[in-house]
């Protein structure tokens, strides 16, 4: 399948099968495409838990330097208050804007290039090289191994192959 053969489809986009037309290699090299995205998910979840995570280390550091002023420490009160609270983690920047960095030069643009690539090549599917391996591991009308949730509509599954 070509890029200029694709259409997005929204059945197909919603039920994660595979456009006509469209072979293996380019279900596996898409496939990999979704998942190298899922590492750079996991990657910005760690930098949005590195923001909090020193936000309220910072917090605590000022809790720290009240205590100590509290307790006749009013130098070394000041002093932490000085060099550490609401201190940059890198040059100029809080995590805040670390987060806000990395969304607009990659995240945003890395994010846009995978979906213009299923939309391009898979006609706007997603995870096709999943849901063709959930169905080549499932069981067959077992109860846990249906193929899709059921639809609103008429309660069924879509057993299908």
């Amino acid at each position: 399948m070509s890029a200029d053969d694709a259409v997005p489809d929204a059945a197909h986009a919603t039920d994660h099968t595979r456009p006509p037309g469209v072979d293996d290699a380019t279900v596996e090299a898409t496939g990999t495409l979704s998942e190298a995205f899922e590492y750079v998910e996991r990657a910005r979840g760690h930098l949005y838990e590195m923001h909090q995570l020193m936000g309220h280390a910072d917090f605590l550091f000022g809790e720290a330097a009240d205590l100590l002023d509290d307790a006749g420490h009013a130098d070394v009160a000041a002093h932490l208050r000085t060099e550490i609270v609401g201190r940059n983690v890198l040059q100029g920047r809080w995590t805040f804007q670390i987060v806000e960095e990395f969304d607009v030069a990659y995240y945003d643009v890395v994010r846009a290039e995978v979906r213009r690539v299923e939309d391009t090549l898979m006609g706007g599917a997603r995870h096709v090289y999943e849901s063709e391996m959930k169905d080549r591991r499932r069981s067959p009308g077992v109860p846990g191994h249906e193929r899709r949730p059921p639809r609103a509509d008429d309660g069924s599954d879509d057993e299908g192959p």
